[in-house]
């Protein structure tokens, strides 16, 4: 059976997509190639065509996940735009589905465990995303808590048990980071 020109392009982004959602839903390291291949109807063995290993798939899963939440992390380059963005970013809809949120609090633990290369991509897209908030913040300290609080309010709020407290922690953090962008953005008076 001949297959179509671009049916190995369609298959590596169905893998990616797939492995992606898997990955971000139940941690990269705890599938086999078989289970990520069986998940888009495919053989263990087809895996090899797409990817040299499964840590290839994982540089390509971090670049496009993060190439992903980088486009819609950036707002639309006001401090209003950005906190709309942050809310969004700080909502139970986001902690209850990892599977099609942010690659940062999903992944953060493994990228930090792989090899170089990854850990330097994934450095790139995040400077990238603190540069592009540096400019609507007008500050580059302030761009960096703010990206590391809400990363880290989206892993604590999926840690804890009772959804009460999970929106308590992030309402807590909406509102300091409301404080932090208003409190930079106050006309002074003269």
């Amino acid at each position: 059976m001949r297959y179509s020109a671009n049916h190995k392009l369609e298959t590596k982004e169905k893998l990616l997509e797939s492995s992606a959602v898997l990955a971000k839903r139940s941690g990269f390291s705890t599938v086999g190639v078989d289970g990520l291949m069986k998940a888009i109807g495919l053989s263990g063995g087809a895996f090899y065509s797409h990817f040299s290993s499964k840590d290839e798939l994982f540089a390509s899963i971090v670049e496009r996940e993060l190439c992903q939440s980088l486009e819609r992390l950036r707002g639309d380059e006001s401090p209003d735009g950005l906190q709309r963005c942050l809310k969004h970013y700080l909502s139970m809809a986001h902690v209850e589905s990892p599977e099609w949120g942010c690659a940062l609090p999903a992944l953060g633990a493994e990228i930090a465990r792989s090899e170089m290369k990854v850990r330097q991509q994934a450095e790139d897209w995040i400077c990238q995303l603190q540069q592009s908030w540096a400019r609507i913040l007008e500050s580059d300290s302030l761009a960096w808590a703010i990206l590391s609080q809400c990363i880290g309010a989206l892993v604590v709020a999926r840690m804890l048990a009772a959804p009460e407290t999970q929106r308590t922690v992030l309402k807590s953090s909406q509102d300091e980071i409301g404080r932090q962008i208003a409190g930079r953005h106050q006309p002074t008076c003269r």
